[in-house]
């Protein structure tokens, strides 16, 4: 498949209202044509670690964990059990997404909103049925929007709706991901699923509030990016605005540019990843110059992988 050639285009101001609901249909298909068969039901496929709160014991069944192996229930009845945990029955996700103006950008075949809503309908799908509820906070920097959770194939479509038509904020207005991530320890939820979905651009002030997360739920990082955050094309003078800040400035893309920023670009990433795993969390890299569906089954191989050894 060609890279991103089924992910359409979110630009809620170019859409009319079926339009949008005919491209998140479009979306929801890619992602269930494309997905079905990696978890085969199973949140633990996407994160590993079982839920905090134990239930009853059931029948041993070809892939669960053997850590939560029931040996009394075992010894009894001479059928290997495993202990349920409450969030294996019904897992709360929650996104938090970043909608700051830097996300309406792209270079390529789509833009960094197109990708958040495609990851966020991935998590969504990936983490589906029995009950399962999931809600999000979409943060545009002088806003939170908040969807919510609940289960159900309707509530899924609404939530993404929102994602794909919650609008950036005025120029002027920095993006506020230590805010996002921070109103979601506000009310106290049970232990379930934190998924963050945002370029990770700027500041990283945000590492206090997801250590707290992190240590209350399983913490999945959702990295989006255009190959323009991470390097600049030899296009000599050129004029380039801050979406954020609404600065223009004046600049001769020169080699010795073009290297610094390279390595500015990466030395920042290096730092985000590293920041997110010391808060207990994974990253999940996307582009709009890949196909993202790929390096979505690719990290959810890795991660069952990772479960098959033992690696937490």
């Amino acid at each position: 498949m060609a890279a991103n050639s089924e992910l359409p285009s979110f630009d809620a101001g170019l859409l009319s209202d079926p339009q949008l609901t005919a491209a998140l249909t479009t979306l929801e298909l890619t992602v269930r044509r494309k997905l079905d068969g990696v978890l085969q039901g199973s949140h633990l496929g996407l994160i590993p670690g079982p839920g905090s709160e134990p239930g009853e014991a059931r029948p041993y069944q070809p892939g669960d964990d053997i850590r939560r192996m029931e040996w009394s229930v075992t010894a009894r009845t001479t059928e290997p059990h495993v202990r349920q945990m409450i969030a294996d029955r019904e897992l709360e996700t929650w996104l938090v997404v970043d909608a700051s103006a830097s996300i309406d950008f792209g270079t390529t075949r789509c833009t960094k909103r197109d990708l958040t809503v495609a990851a966020a309908a991935a998590i969504v799908h990936l983490t589906a049925g029995g009950g399962n509820r999931h809600g999000a906070i979409i943060a545009t920097g002088d806003r939170i929007v908040r969807v919510p959770a609940a289960s159900g194939r309707a509530h899924a479509r609404a939530l993404l709706k929102a994602v794909a038509t919650t609008t950036r904020s005025h120029a002027g207005v920095r993006g506020d991901l230590n805010g996002a991530i921070d109103a979601l320890r506000r009310p106290q939820r049970r232990h379930g699923l934190a998924v963050v979905i945002s370029d990770f651009l700027g500041p990283i002030n945000w590492d206090r509030p997801l250590r707290a997360i992190g240590a209350h739920h399983e913490l999945l990082a959702v990295e989006v990016l255009d190959p323009r955050d991470l390097e600049l094309p030899a296009v000599g003078e050129v004029t380039l605005a801050d979406a954020e800040s609404g600065e223009i400035r004046d600049f001769d893309i020169t080699e010795r540019v073009r290297h610094d920023y390279a390595v500015a670009a990466a030395a920042h990433r290096a730092d985000v990843g590293r920041t997110i795993r010391r808060c207990g969390g994974s990253v999940m890299s996307l582009r709009t110059d890949r196909d993202w569906v790929n390096d979505t089954v690719r990290f959810v191989g890795a991660r069952r992988r990772g479960m098959a050894a033992g690696v937490g």
